[in-house]
């Protein structure tokens, strides 16, 4: 079977998330890339230029990329794309842009789109940062989601969770005014870890008031996963921030 990623009309270079050659940064996830089938090689073959964004380090477009004007969801690290996919259906009026590193989520869900004749949907396979840093504009982002990001348990490796500071910063920067950033996960100490964060970054304001989460919403679909944990007594944690005005520097 062929590389996905050099493959004819998959996407290059085959390190998506390295863009500095040399250079080292401490990322909130591992190539685990687990097995490819030939439906998903198929997919990137085919569907990828379709439905793909390769990752080029500049801004972008994307009224001209979805050719309409609509507002912008961003949801980080889809996995299998159950939730994306649910949502594109779900909220046709918005755009739907999704980035995963890891190719077999990203080949099952290029194959699921395809089969539901979505339009409202792009795809990164690339490292998120990267991509908020580089190619989306500030202040262009309707909503942010994270659902159950790697919560990188042990405790020598917790600084590699995805939230923290500098990456809530972040998105603050992307979120327009009056954006949202929606985030789930079923690790108690990933949760404390968010509302220590989330709750102290200016620009963000937690719905449910600090250290508050609510029920899961329409927009998220119960996984399976989920469903087996709650059923042996494991917590699910909602959080919702919406985007406020940044306080005013003290002036001169």
């Amino acid at each position: 079977m062929s590389d996905p990623f050099t493959s004819p009309g998959s996407k290059a270079p085959p390190k998506p998330f390295t863009v500095t050659e040399g250079q080292r940064r401490v990322r909130s996830f591992v190539l685990r890339q687990g097995r490819f089938t030939p439906a998903q090689q198929r997919a990137f073959d085919a569907l990828w230029p379709r439905f793909g964004i390769d990752y080029q380090g500049q801004v972008r477009d994307f009224d001209t990329l979805f050719g309409r004007s609509a507002p912008l969801i961003v949801e980080i690290g889809f996995g299998n794309g159950a939730a994306f996919r649910h949502s594109c259906l779900l909220d046709p009026a918005r755009d739907h842009i999704g980035i995963e590193v890891h190719a077999p989520g990203v080949g099952r869900l290029l194959n699921a789109l395809d089969n539901d004749g979505i339009g409202n949907a792009r795809l990164y396979h690339h490292d998120a940062v990267e991509v908020l840093e580089n190619e989306i504009a500030d202040g262009s982002l309707d909503e942010v989601r994270i659902y159950f990001p790697d919560p990188w348990h042990k405790k020598r490796h917790n600084k590699r969770r995805l939230v923290n500071p500098e990456f809530a910063a972040l998105l603050v920067r992307k979120l327009a005014a009056n954006g949202r950033l929606h985030l789930a996960t079923d690790w108690q100490d990933y949760a404390e870890q968010m509302w220590d964060v989330l709750d102290a970054t200016p620009g963000l304001v937690n719905r449910s008031g600090a250290r508050g989460h609510l029920p899961r919403p329409a927009w998220r679909p119960q996984t399976h996963f989920e469903t087996r944990g709650q059923n042996l007594g494991h917590g699910v944690w909602d959080m919702i921030y919406d985007r406020c005005a940044l306080p005013e520097s003290p002036s001169q």
